[in-house]
């Protein structure tokens, strides 16, 4: 049989896997648990007959707010074989946001995970008519637990309920909506994006063609699974049986990866530039005759080509595998086959370091919209064309370029359409069915397709020409001194910037040069480190046409975070928002900025 709905992943795993003991784990009291074929289905069909027996009807919402862990799997396929709607929320956005996601989504109820969200949530559901109650995964003195709905389905466990249930799951079609997901955005409230079962199961159907692993492997799991790509990396894995271990936090991914020691992981470019980074900045902490070797290996490593390389390189490339790259594979684990990079571009460099090194990163493409990959690299050239974000993922798929260069799209894995927004939908999507993707790209080799900006971020000097901010951006992104940067300019004469120091870097740098500063104010308005600041500008202002380099930048005092409102949950700017908060800097940039 093929699997049309998410649900039918459990039937998958009692026929193909009916045995398996770590189909997913987390560590619990300090040590990893596992969970197999059988608590899965039993704690998802459990999860069911309790909310039959709250009169839960097909179509209805539950909203999640919380961090990865096995038992977001069980309530949502839980929810999914009744017809229900699964609403995941981030846990990183504003009190506002949350009070419209929950009245826009009309949600039931709301599940979140620790005592910090249920004191920060609880106020806000209880002012919203439609929920009837907030649950806890972890256990909390005086709220309701997600137990409590699954000890109550467990308690009618029976053939009588087995077929109630079985009844329903006829009843739901391969095209009913499965989920609502709110798209962070960048500007304004975000749109709930309708995906169907079937967006997602076509999406695994495909992605299990190009998964270079299989069930013998495991994954570990730090993406937040409200986000589409960590989600469709979930269903995917467990079509193919693969164990799925979830991190205990951000924090804690470089020690679980050790634990663990995965097979392959789904991530942004943000993180993995934050590994080299690291890797980097050991490197200069070497003596001087390892250091050398260090950044021989480095040097050579970022001249690698996925279309092949000579003999010399190739033998270079193994005397630097041997006494370099394998350190940094063991650092991830030693066992990486696979690593998914998505959400934003990749800095083909970063590309080129990591496949030289024996750590393959596959960059794909895709938006929430389409549940979410439209294009991937493979494992080899032709399939993989560092620099672009690969071939399509199916047959089935149709991508053409417009006249103005906007990324157009059809194919089985398109939304169903904005969720009560009409309008929205239908600026999007036009009347032959191609969506609109919004990003600016083109089409290299005849096959692979390379994003080169957002169509609304592009802008327009005073002189009348066009800047694309977002290639700049990634280009000084290669500084170990940047950690984030915004591209300015609109309607003025020069291309200007805004720049977030990665400090920690910044405060190595001031500590060998012996640089005395009191706090991250203090430092950036030093004259010693904006001259140096001045020479990563100049370095790589060469590699840009002078209309696209940049003038004059200024330096702020902290980092941007989506706590703090400069990026968006999956870590893309919010420019609007920088701009409004550095209006000042802005001003010193453009003295008539308003």
């Amino acid at each position: 049989m093929q699997e049309t709905r998410i649900f039918d992943l459990l039937e998958r795993f009692k026929r193909v896997f009916p045995n398996k003991s770590n189909v997913f784990g987390a560590k619990l009291n300090g040590k990893w648990q596992t969970f197999s074929t059988d608590d899965y289905i039993k704690n998802a069909n459990h999860f069911s007959y309790g909310l039959l027996l709250m009169n839960f009807k097909k179509g209805q919402k539950i909203a999640t707010i919380s961090n990865n862990r096995p038992e977001w799997n069980f309530v949502d396929v839980g929810m999914m074989q009744l017809g229900l709607v699964h609403v995941p929320i981030y846990p990183t956005i504003s009190d506002e946001e949350y009070k419209f996601v929950l009245t826009h989504s009309e949600a039931r109820i709301l599940i979140v995970s620790d005592e910090r969200l249920y004191a920060r949530l609880k106020p806000i559901a209880d002012n919203i008519k439609t929920i009837e109650g907030i649950y806890t995964f972890d256990k909390i003195s005086g709220a309701k637990n997600w137990t409590e709905i699954r000890e109550l389905g467990k308690s009618v466990d029976s053939e009588d309920y087995q077929q109630k249930l079985d009844a329903i799951k006829e009843g739901i079609s391969k095209d009913d909506l499965a989920t609502i997901i709110y798209t962070s955005g960048t500007t304004g409230m975000p749109k709930g994006v309708m995906l169907s079962h079937w967006n997602f199961m076509n999406q695994v159907q495909e992605i299990k063609k190009i998964i270079p692993i299989d069930h013998r492997h495991s994954v570990l799991s730090f993406l937040p699974l409200c986000h589409v790509l960590e989600r469709i990396g979930g269903y995917t894995f467990q079509f193919m049986g693969i164990s799925i271990y979830y991190a205990e936090n951000m924090e804690s991914i470089s020690d679980n990866i050790k634990e663990i020691k995965p097979n392959g992981f789904v991530t942004v470019p943000r993180l993995l530039e934050r590994v080299y980074d690291k890797i980097i900045a050991k490197g200069k902490e070497l003596s001087p005759i390892k250091k050398s070797l260090f950044f021989w290996a480095v040097d050579l490593g970022l001249r690698y080509n996925e279309k092949g390389n000579g003999f010399y390189y190739n033998l270079r490339l193994k005397i630097a595998d041997k006494l370099i790259f394998k350190k940094w594979r063991e650092a991830l684990g030693g066992n990486i086959k696979l690593i998914i990079s998505g959400g934003a571009a990749l800095q083909p460099r970063l590309a080129r370091i990591f496949w030289s090194a024996g750590i393959p990163v596959q960059e794909g493409y895709g938006l929430t919209e389409t549940a979410p990959v439209i294009c991937v690299n493979r494992e080899k050239y032709p399939g993989l064309y560092i620099g672009t974000v690969g071939q399509k993922l199916g047959e089935e798929q149709l991508i053409k370029i417009a006249d103005d260069g906007e990324i157009l799209f059809k194919g089985p894995n398109l939304m169903l359409g904005y969720f009560k927004d009409e309008e929205k939908t239908n600026s999007v999507i036009d009347e032959e069915g191609w969506f609109h993707t919004g990003d600016v790209g083109e089409i290299v080799d005849n096959q692979c397709l390379k994003i080169t900006d957002r169509k609304k971020e592009m802008f327009k000097l005073s002189t009348g020409k066009y800047v694309a901010p977002q290639p700049i951006e990634n280009l000084f992104k290669e500084s170990l001194f940047i950690d984030q940067i915004m591209i300015v300019g609109e309607n003025e004469k020069f291309t200007g910037a805004l720049i977030a120091p990665n400090f920690e870097f910044l405060h190595d740098w001031c500590h060998i040069k012996k640089i005395k500063y009191r706090d991250n104010t203090d430092l950036v308005q030093l004259s010693a480190v904006i001259d140096r600041y001045q020479q990563e500008i100049d370095t790589y202002n060469q590699k840009l046409g002078k209309t696209e380099q940049i003038k004059l930048f200024k330096l702020v005092c902290e980092e941007w975070t989506p706590e703090n409102g400069e990026l968006s949950p999956t870590l893309k700017l919010r420019r609007q928002f920088v701009k409004e908060k550095y209006k000042m800097r802005l001003n010193e940039i453009y003295p008539k900025w308003d």
